[in-house]
């Protein structure tokens, strides 16, 4: 069975760079460009792993953190917060809101698919 990935991010370049990248690999991919797409997406999807970006218009992704984990009918993917900011603050909070990991702006597509294979196979 295909691992379907959701990418989260209103930045359209690295959306379609995420996309390119984990497609190529043999990845099913969906993308959203803010808050409300992605959690209409992950009711419907339901995908095995989100690259959620922290800092969109309207609801940011602590707030779509938080209600993926508190919806058990959202299922359980596995989160991989994105930012730009690499406060240890913003860390802590994205893991308490239910967040699996976080990796910091800019990254490599190396590191990328290294992690999606390590959670996902």
């Amino acid at each position: 069975m295909v691992k379907k990935i959701l990418v989260v991010d209103d930045e359209p370049f690295i959306a379609r760079a995420l996309a390119f990248v984990f497609k190529k690999h043999g990845y099913e991919v969906i993308t959203a460009a803010n808050g409300e797409e992605a959690l209409a997406k992950i009711r419907k999807e339901k995908p095995n792993l989100v690259f959620l970006d922290v800092m969109m218009p309207g609801k940011d992704g602590y707030e779509v953190c938080r209600e993926v984990r508190s919806n058990p009918e959202m299922g359980k993917p596995y989160i991989i917060m994105l930012t730009a900011r690499g406060q240890e603050a913003d860390k802590e909070r994205g893991l308490r809101l239910g967040a699996n990991e976080f990796m910091t702006k800019p990254f490599s597509p190396s590191q990328v698919i290294e992690r999606v294979k390590a959670v996902l196979g």
